[in-house]
């Protein structure tokens, strides 16, 4: 296990609070939609690592916050990492914290996530906790993650890596044992390991099969315009027919006797009287 303590400003500068915002707004999109995490996993390695870029200003701000950073191998079992206040001490049953001697008063539990990943690293993969940024309203306040953990094997046309994916639920709460809210102050991760796995693939189609989707598209433009064409024509003929039944209306002719005929009158050319 490696990590490492710096005692740095809490407050981001105005190139980091940028990128923190950029975070927060691709973290509120993918929880809407969720295909955004394959064009991130295809186009990965196009992009540098989420972390926060390095402090470049001169600023004679005391540090009043911590920056951990480093990583530990943990069992592919369920368990936790945490960071409180106190000297662990060592039982059969785990490990307690010795913090009655730190004052209430100077707990201060708000922290801010830049990177947190399991398995490989893997530059510009957008992990669900990158970007998280919790206030703590009390000194003697609890934070808690759930996490589940999911193997993921990416195979891409850029990509082969195997890596891990995670959701995760989070909870806080303020530590008051005179109100029946037990508990100790602090970050607690609790991790859980997936039984199954994921493998995402990019497959591409062959170029014959576009060629013939593309024939078949082309032959169905062609057969639904013949039947839209025939359907017009026989409507055309239609109404062209009643108009040219209208012009040949039946008309009265008076014959000698008196009487009439409705019938049309023969004409040729050799008439006779």
């Amino acid at each position: 296990d490696v990590l490492f303590l710096f005692q740095v400003p809490f407050e981001l500068t105005p190139q980091q609070k940028e990128l923190q915002r950029m975070l927060q707004l691709i973290q509120s999109r993918l929880q809407e939609e969720h295909s955004l995490q394959d064009v991130i996993f295809k186009s990965a390695f196009k992009s540098a690592s989420t972390a926060l870029p390095p402090r470049e200003d001169n600023s004679l701000q005391s540090p009043d916050a911590c920056r951990i950073h480093g990583h530990l191998y943990v069992n592919k079992v369920a368990g936790n990492f945490h960071i409180t206040v106190g000297k662990a001490i060592p039982h059969p049953r785990g490990h307690a914290h010795l913090a009655a001697l730190v004052s209430h008063e100077s707990y201060n539990f708000s922290h801010r996530i830049d990177h947190l990943s399991f398995g490989e690293l893997i530059p510009g993969i957008i992990n669900p906790l990158d970007g998280t940024e919790k206030i703590a309203s009390d000194h003697n306040q609890m934070f808690q993650y759930f996490i589940t953990v999911v193997p993921t094997k990416l195979h891409t046309y850029k990509i082969s890596a195997e890596t891990h994916q995670f959701s995760v639920t989070e909870r806080e709460r303020v530590i008051n044992h005179a109100a029946g809210s037990h508990g100790v102050s602090g970050i607690f991760m609790k991790y859980d390991i997936s039984s199954l796995m994921v493998t995402v693939t990019e497959e591409h189609m062959p170029f014959w099969q576009f060629l013939v989707r593309l024939c078949g598209i082309i032959g169905g433009i062609f057969s639904t315009t013949g039947i839209l064409h025939g359907f017009g024509r026989f409507v055309a003929e239609i109404i062209f027919c009643r108009f040219r039944l209208g012009s040949y209306r039946s008309t009265s002719v008076p014959l000698p006797d008196g009487h009439t005929s409705n019938h049309l009158p023969l004409i040729t050319d050799n008439s006779t009287h």
